[in-house]
């Protein structure tokens, strides 16, 4: 257990969703104190599933609630934000721009503003994606380069990324922004996502959907790396110059869409079931992946999982999880 966790009062928005749950589980097992903010009760999730939520404190309320947001953190004496809340689909987001603006933009400035007025918090990570970069003629991104977001979903992760910065340059807020790849692991309920919603067509025995041509090439990181990644981050920020900064968390090996299914019919050994090609998916980046040399450089992260080793993973979760529901 580490001593850094040990006793650590965290707070975290998004802790019933796929990384925040991995993420509770990370901190809960190292001493951490955990407050989570919950918008709806979802009993599939895995923090509900697992037990984790007995273990923490849970706050009801939303990111667009400032007040809520003031209350918990206050009262509480949180030291560490972990700011993971989105709405997170481009389907959604692009049939439901305003309520995605509100949550994703809204929703960052409301907890930055919060811990900008209560002074117990030290550090706050706030969780962007790769696509907060936009389309750009340079492959893989950098840090550097410009957010330049054309659709709505990828528009909020500027826009709230371009705050987050904002809050640190103007009032020396302890913040740092990072931007991951495709995460992929068990526990993530959002079958509209290429790996579990493949795994849950092979488990079915139906021949998986691919919404796009199949071209598109994305990072995929497996989850528990990804959590590991905001931990180390976290600890890093001990050191005041990196406040401010940007990290990129992603593989630098891109797969495309066709390939990565391919893949988990293989691991699945059911190549029979050879995938529906919809191709009609818009709104959507052509190419995205991510160097990592920065979190290499300055914070010794980089992913531990091997692709096939991390499908496995995920492949043996979604069997128990799947078996588990339809014996009910």
């Amino acid at each position: 257990m580490s001593k850094f966790w040990r006793g650590r009062s965290v707070f975290m928005t998004g802790c019933t969703g796929f990384l925040g749950s991995w993420l509770s589980r990370l901190l809960i097992e190292q001493g951490a104190h955990v407050t989570g903010l919950v918008r709806d009760l979802i009993p599939e999730s895995y923090l509900f599933r697992s037990g984790l939520a007995e273990r923490m404190s849970i706050v009801r309320g939303s990111l667009e609630d400032l007040p809520v947001l003031q209350r918990a953190i206050n009262e509480y004496e949180v030291d560490m934000v972990f700011h993971l809340a989105a709405q997170a689909i481009v389907g959604v987001a692009n049939r439901n721009p305003i309520a995605t603006f509100e949550a994703n933009i809204m929703g960052t400035w409301n907890v930055l503003e919060a811990c900008r007025q209560i002074s117990t918090v030290k550090r706050i990570v706030v969780a962007s994606s790769d696509k907060a970069y936009g389309d750009q003629k340079q492959l893989p991104y950098h840090e550097s380069f410009p957010l330049q977001g054309s659709y709505p979903y990828d528009v909020s992760k500027s826009c709230a990324d371009l705050i987050a910065v904002t809050y640190h340059n103007t009032y020396a807020l302890p913040v740092c922004v990072t931007r991951c790849g495709n995460l992929f692991g068990g526990g993530d309920l959002n079958y509209n996502r290429i790996v579990p919603g493949t795994i849950r067509s092979v488990f079915n025995s139906q021949q998986p959907l691919i919404r796009s041509d199949g071209a598109p090439q994305r990072d995929y990181v497996y989850v528990e790396d990804a959590a590991k990644a905001y931990m180390l981050l976290a600890q890093a920020m001990e050191d005041d110059s990196l406040h401010g900064e940007v990290f990129n968390f992603g593989t630098a090996s891109p797969m495309s869409v066709l390939d990565i299914t391919m893949k988990i019919l293989t691991l699945m050994e059911r190549e029979d079931l050879q995938p529906i090609v919809l191709n009609e998916a818009s709104g959507e980046i052509l190419h995205q992946y991510l160097s990592s040399e920065k979190a290499l450089r300055l914070l010794r992260w980089e992913p531990v999982a091997s692709l096939d080793q991390g499908l496995q993973a995920t492949i043996a979760w979604y069997r128990d999880f799947l078996t588990a529901q339809a014996a009910m």
